[in-house]
């Protein structure tokens, strides 16, 4: 693999770390000490976090949609929606 100004490497893999490394200016003699990266939330709140977002923007995302859909689009998705639940009604014995 070469590096530098020379050749790019033909492997994707190593072409990609390439790449990488010369359009943020790192090479992987070159890292940050352990004392400068932030420390990271534990995943339970992070998953709770999410959690918490997605359950925001499902409640703005119906209500928007509603507003924005004329009277006929409405009905249209009504109908939609309730051919789906019928039809697993009926494949289910």
């Amino acid at each position: 693999m070469t590096l530098g100004k020379g050749k790019r490497p033909r492997d994707p893999n190593q072409l990609a770390k390439w790449v990488v490394e010369h359009s943020t200016s790192e090479t992987h003699e070159t890292s940050p000490s352990s004392a400068a990266l932030p420390s990271l939330p534990a995943p339970a709140s992070i998953s709770a976090y999410m959690a918490a977002m997605g359950r925001k923007g499902g409640r703005i995302g119906g209500k928007r949609r509603l507003v924005t859909m004329t009277k006929e689009q409405r009905r249209k998705a009504a109908a939609k929606a309730a051919k789906a639940r019928w039809k697993k009604r009926k494949s289910a014995p």
